[in-house]
């Protein structure tokens, strides 16, 4: 006997030279692994037994083989070959549908174009449709959602050298680039014969949604180059790849080079070029595209008057968005739930959440669906408002309607808990999240974090940011600045300027809100010279100091009696345009206060007022405690009367700098008298309970 690779190659020479006749069986091979619904051992007849049978498959009227018993996988495609030739191309293709059925093995594809192939020899060239049948199987692949297999089975259509037209390569590359299987729609592309115009079409536009613009302009160039002439589909694909990116230039030179193509430009040409335009805040351009539309005779959609609803909302302009919304409405269009969402979003930012409520009330009885964007919307809206446990409901009734809740919803609820300082339900839902096997993504650990510092929880913070490591997520600017923050608040220093040589390490480069961070935690901490280091180094990057960053280094170096430097900042401060706010004035008044010049201390305050800005309780403490330390009793006892006619009730540290330096100078009525007054103000003083302070 002989063995089975030495029959096959035996029976594959008996085969073409004598191409009528196929005396192999197949009984041990792929075909028995195909099995039918009627087993097995029908599964092994061999394709030359079929045509043996006293009744051949060719004497069987064609429009009769659907229903006639096909014993096993080689009847199949014998059948669907005879089929196809007889032009029946839908019986053909149900008979094909049985061989990827569900219990077949749909990676055996490859084997099924050998067996479909086998059955071509058999028949014969005049009695086979072996290129119908090959792209009628791929396409069943493609459609089963079976893409590696199609793409496999393709590759041996190839091997066979068996024609396939490019029609069906691109329903496989069209089904590929919606599953955003990038590899294989890159394979598939270069197995293509003669790519077409379509072929191009859909693979620049999965390239543009992919945000790969350099591929996809190569592809651009590539097509011309071939001869293969751009259509408007091709264009709109470019010109809405490059709008989102914001890369406006390209896409007005885009637009250009369409025109000049003789390429007329549809609704979804000067939809992509309204939507991006608006995105960008060039509202003038997005309207000189609307006016060229209503020129030309374009018919404007939903689509185009929802993005400038969109971009109304987005400017703050509610009610011109509300405007053109009624517009629409009396027009007749078919309002869908992008257009309702745009314009509850933005109602929801201007603070109008029950204009948002009644918007709602009407989407749901006009029938448009609430899609997860709406809900998040809204959720993002109930939480800002301080109504989370409102915004939990929404997200319940967001459940119970069967809409699958995402990664944004629950970051958006969570961070919601995390203001409301409701940690241990925002934690529960992160354990509710994995128990549905959501993927945390950065946007999520950010929160995450940021929630734990703000709480004070610096270590769970930082286990979170190892666990972010984990996962091979890589963290941002955002959290690193935020753990770095609060180690200094939590006095952890050390752990802070750590953090920051990490940032450096891990190829980030900080930014002034880094920078500000540490350059405040590290004036906070005393170590005033190597936070004003910091602050020379991020101005020799080119990053321009905002006032926070000014004030914290003006702050510290107040503290420790560098007030002519301080100044000299101040003025910079003032050069550069920038708003002095009360804790720079007040920075600076408590430096001097605490050296003794009330003269300039009191030229600050003038200047501070003068600018419309007014003492609080921080800088009314600085000049009592500088009066006390100068023994001007009568002139604190003013400050104290001032801010209390200005509406500002003291603290307990005002009170007891003031008792305090009493006591010391021996004048116990007026101390007796202040701690009455201070029992009076604030009554959780009384029994005595003066809260310890000190006169300098």
């Amino acid at each position: 006997m002989l063995s089975l690779p030495l029959r096959r190659h035996f029976l594959f020479i008996h085969s073409r030279r004598k191409p009528s006749f196929l005396p192999f069986s197949i009984a041990a091979t792929a075909i028995s692994t195909l099995p039918t619904k009627t087993g097995a051992a029908t599964a092994a007849t061999s394709i030359s037994d079929c045509l043996r049978q006293p009744h051949p498959l060719q004497a069987i009227p064609a429009n009769s083989l659907l229903s006639h018993p096909l014993p096993s996988s080689a009847h199949l495609c014998l059948a669907a070959h005879l089929l196809a030739r007889a032009r029946l191309f839908p019986h053909s293709r149900s008979l094909l549908s049985r061989l990827i059925a569900l219990g077949n093995r749909p990676h055996l594809a490859a084997a099924l174009v050998d067996l479909l192939h086998r059955a071509a020899l058999a028949l014969g060239p005049r009695r086979s449709a072996l290129p119908s049948v090959v792209d009628t199987l791929l396409s069943l692949l493609a459609d089963r959602g079976l893409l590696e297999d199609a793409v496999l089975a393709l590759a041996r259509v190839r091997e066979l050298r068996v024609p396939h037209n490019t029609r069906t390569c691109n329903h496989i590359l069209l089904r590929l680039a919606r599953e955003r299987r990038g590899g294989l729609v890159r394979q598939l592309f270069e197995q293509v014969p003669v790519p077409n115009v379509f072929t191009f079409n859909i693979v620049i536009d999965f390239l543009c949604k992919e945000g790969d613009l350099m591929e996809a302009r190569a592809l651009f160039s590539r097509m011309k180059t071939i001869g293969c002439s751009p259509d408007v589909v091709t264009y709109n694909s470019l010109i809405d790849g490059y709008g989102k990116c914001g890369e406006l230039e390209e896409v007005e030179q885009l637009v250009g080079e369409m025109r000049g193509r003789g390429c007329r430009p549809d609704v979804v040409t000067y939809n992509a070029l309204v939507n991006c335009f608006c995105k960008f805040g060039r509202m003038k351009r997005a309207y000189s595209y609307f006016a060229e539309m209503k020129r030309e005779g374009v018919v404007a959609n939903v689509v185009t008057l929802s993005t400038f609803v969109d971009a109304f909302c987005k400017e703050g302009m509610v009610q011109e968005a509300m405007k053109l919304f009624a517009q629409m409405r009396m027009r007749g269009m078919a309002l869908n739930e992008v257009t309702y969402t745009c314009l509850i979003d933005g109602t929801c930012k201007a603070g109008r959440l029950d204009d948002a409520l009644v918007l709602l009330d009407e989407m749901v009885k006009q029938g448009v669906p609430l899609n997860v964007v709406t809900y998040t919307v809204l959720v993002d809206a109930l939480c800002k408002e301080g109504k989370v446990v409102e915004a939990e409901d929404v997200f319940r009734l967001m459940e119970r309607a069967g809409v699958k809740a995402n990664e944004l919803v629950y970051t958006t609820l969570i961070h919601g808990h995390f203001v409301n300082k409701n940690s241990e339900r925002a934690l529960g839902l992160l354990n509710e999240m994995k128990d549905k096997g959501l993927e945390l993504d950065v946007s999520l650990y950010g929160t995450l974090i940021w929630g734990l510092c703000n709480l004070q929880k610096v270590d769970g913070a930082k286990s979170l940011l190892n666990k972010m490591d984990e996962c091979g997520l890589k963290p941002n600017n955002i959290i690193y600045t935020n753990i770095m923050d609060a180690c200094f608040k939590a006095g952890k220093d050390s752990e802070a300027i750590a953090l920051f040589h990490k940032i450096l390490d891990s190829g980030f480069h900080p930014n002034v809100v880094t920078y500000c961070a540490l350059v405040d935690g590290l004036c906070k901490a005393g170590s005033v010279d190597e936070a004003l280091s910091h602050f020379n180094r991020m101005r020799d990057l080119g990053l321009q100091p905002n006032v926070w960053t000014y004030t914290a280094v003006i702050d510290g170096l107040c503290k420790i009696g560098c007030l002519t430097k301080a100044v000299q900042l101040l003025d910079e401060m003032v050069d550069k345009g920038l708003s002095l706010d009360k804790v720079v004035y007040t920075s600076i008044m408590d430096g001097y206060l605490k050296q003794g010049n009330l003269q300039d201390a009191f030229a600050v305050k003038a200047k501070m007022i003068n600018s419309g800005l007014q003492l609080d309780l921080y800088g009314y403490t600085c000049f009592v405690w500088g009066f006390c330390n100068l023994n001007m009793m009568p002139e604190a006892r003013e400050v104290l009367s001032e801010m209390i006619g200005n509406g500002i009730t003291p603290d307990t540290v005002i009170y007891n700098c003031l008792i305090n330096k009493y006591q010391k100078l021996g004048n116990i009525e007026e101390a007796t008298s202040l701690q009455n007054e201070m029992e009076s103000v604030l009554p959780s003083c009384k029994n005595g309970d003066t809260a310890s302070g000190s006169d300098g």
